[in-house]
Parts: C-alpha cells; sequence; structure tokens
C-alpha cells in the first residue's frame, strides 16, 4: 500500500467564536425561567435566552436571544455578557458590531468568564474590533487556559508551537496542548500526538503519539483517526493491524478527512485489512477527490484508464487526472500528458 504521510503540520488558531450552554433540564421550564427571570435572576435570563436561540421548548427566536442575554449582562451574569458578545460578533439577532462584540467580551472576561477571555483572544488575533495584537491575544489566551479553558489552552499551544505573540517555544506548545487535551480539547490531543510522533518539545514516543491519536480519534478528531490508521498501517507505535487500519480510516472518512477516505479506497482495491471491492475503492477515491484529495483523484483516474470496478474510460481518467494536475499534484499532470499522447 502506498505511504501517507503524517498530517506534520500543528493546526492554526482556530477563530470560531461559541456561545456557551448551561442549560440541562431547563427546556422543559421555560415558563418558569421567564417567570424567574423576570424577578431579576440573571442566570435565569441567560438560559431562557439560549433557548430561544435553539427553539427548545419556546419559539426559536434570535432577537429575543439576545434582549435577554442584554438583561442577563446587565444584571450581572457574565455569561449573558459572553453570549451577547458573540451574537454581535456574528451578528445574530442584531446588526454585526465588532466594536460591541470586544466591548462584552471584554465584559464578560473582567467579570470571570473564560469564555469571555478567549472571545476576546480570538478577537485581538483576528484585529477585529479593535487593532490586530497577538500579544493581546496570548495574554488573554493564558487567561482564559488558567480558568480551565480549554481552547484557550489549545490556541495559547499553536502561538507558542508558532512562535506567533510570544517566543517560540516547543515545550511550552506541548504543555499547553497537554492542558488542552486534559481539558477536553481533541485538536489539544491531536497536537500533541504530533508533537511526540516528532519528537517536538516531549522525547519522540511512537507509542504516546498513538495514545494521543486514538484519544483524539474517540473524541471526533478525524485527523487523529487518520494518524492512528496510518501507525496501524506501519506497525509503528501498534503492532501492525490492517483491519484496525481500515476501521480507523472509515472514522477519518465519516468525519471529513479526505485522505481517510483515499486510503480507505486503496485497502478495498487491494483487499487489505477488508475484503476486496473494486467498486467501493472506487466509490472512496471519488469521494476523496471530490473533496480535494489530489491522490484521491489519481487513484480514481487510473481505475477509469484500466476499467477495473468501473466501466473502462479513458475520457474520465484524463479529466481526473487533470484535476489532480489542478491540485497541483504533478504525478497528476505526469499521467495525464502520458495518457493524452499515448506515451506509457
Amino acid at each position: 500500500m502506498v505511504r501517507r504521510p503524517f498530517l506534520h503540520v500543528v493546526l492554526a488558531v482556530g477563530a470560531l467564536l461559541t456561545v456557551g450552554t448551561n442549560s440541562s433540564e431547563a427546556a422543559d421550564q421555560p415558563q418558569q425561567l421567564k417567570s424567574t427571570c423576570e424577578k431579576g435572576a440573571a442566570a435565569a435570563c441567560t438560559t431562557l435566552g439560549l433557548l430561544h436561540m435553539k427553539g427548545e421548548g419556546v419559539k426559536q427566536d434570535d432577537s429575543r436571544a439576545v434582549a435577554l442575554f442584554r438583561k442577563a449582562c446587565d444584571g450581572g451574569d457574565v455569561s449573558g455578557c459572553s453570549n451577547l458578545g458573540v451574537m454581535y460578533a456574528e451578528g445574530i439577532g442584531i446588526q454585526q458590531d465588532d466594536m460591541q462584540a470586544a466591548a462584552f467580551s471584554q465584559k464578560a472576561c473582567d467579570g470571570g468568564s473564560m469564555k469571555g477571555c478567549y472571545n476576546l483572544g480570538v478577537m485581538y488575533a483576528e484585529g477585529t474590533g479593535g487593532q490586530q495584537d497577538d500579544v493581546q491575544a496570548v495574554d488573554f489566551y493564558r487567561q482564559a487556559c488558567e480558568g480551565g479553558n480549554a481552547k484557550g489552552c489549545y490556541n495559547l499551544g499553536v502561538m507558542y508551537a508558532e512562535g506567533t505573540g510570544v517566543q517560540q517555544d516547543d515545550v511550552q506548545a506541548a504543555t499547553f496542548s497537554r492542558k488542552a487535551c486534559d481539558g477536553g480539547s481533541m485538536k489539544g490531543c491531536y497536537n500533541l500526538g504530533v508533537l511526540y510522533a516528532e519528537g517536538t518539545g516531549v522525547q519522540q514516543d511512537d507509542v504516546e503519539a498513538a495514545n494521543f491519536y486514538r484519544k483524539a480519534c474517540d473524541g471526533g478528531n478525524a485527523r487523529g483517526c487518520y494518524n492512528i490508521g496510518v501507525l496501524y498501517t506501519e506497525g509503528t507505535g501498534v503492532q501492525l493491524d490492517n483491519f484496525q487500519a481500515a476501521d480507523f480510516y472509515r472514522k477519518a472518512c465519516d468525519g471529513g478527512s479526505v485522505r481517510g477516505c483515499s486510503n480507505l479506497g486503496m485497502m478495498y482495491a487491494q483487499g487489505t485489512g477488508i475484503k476486496q471491492d473494486d467498486i467501493r475503492a472506487a466509490n472512496f477515491y471519488r469521494k476523496a477527490c471530490d473533496a480535494g484529495d489530489a491522490k484521491g483523484c489519481i487513484n480514481l483516474g487510473m481505475v477509469y484508464q484500466v476499467g477495473r470496478g468501473i466501466k473502462q474510460d479513458d475520457a474520465e481518467a484524463l479529466k481526473y487526472y487533470g484535476k489532480a494536475c489542478d491540485l497541483r499534484e504533478p504525478k497528476g499532470c505526469s499521467h495525464y500528458a502520458k495518457l493524452k499522447t499515448g506515451r506509457r
């Protein structure tokens, strides 16, 4: 089987702001929440606002959610301030306004909301709502991380890995990736696996790399599934097991990893770790190619060229070789030129 490289690049800083939830059985008691909110219980206003956002037990109404978050924030509930900042940042239920988003995120952070601190870090990193400032972003990510926000730890680890807003330090990158992973960030677990695989900031250890890729995969991280699949294919850090490899490639593919789809197609084509099936191989190559994986396009082109599991069609083969070439894969260009000119 063709060897597939690991994804060695540490992930970029996550930029999506998120509205947090704090309701459990709240959807079953909107009337009680409304009454409590009207009596001045700020936290109840926040919870009711979340229900209106999601349309759980009440009519979905983003504008109403904004009003409730504002009331909660005015009443001293920092989660309401944080959520109101998100609404302004995303333009949900209110006109988009980065300055207001930053102001309410700052208010939330000052009041002890680690989500507010995290969101403020994202805004400084992007330069939204104020001047772009990586040093300030680092400070707010650190504050969020120290307060138990795993996303803050994750982004701080990335900043140390890249030397952005702080002196580059692989040991610190590993430290904060570990904190992120321990706090439930699967991207943090994935990054820690990469660092162990490379021996960057930690002692090189393929077994530990496999453990963290597995943890990331179990938490829904498709890249973790792909990388643990590669380890099983190679017998690196784990005992070589093509059945396990195929299972993890399937999980990776289902989670959106185009390389996982491409590798699963190859295993079907070769009958490695799975029952040989040319039709399924072609389907997974197509899925990978359609999502932008050049190797999947090349493999699909080869299937059309030889007519394996699918009707032979040089025109289709050229189409997929050409797509691989457009994706800057030299082999795609080479296969295209050879088929077009009749060379072997």
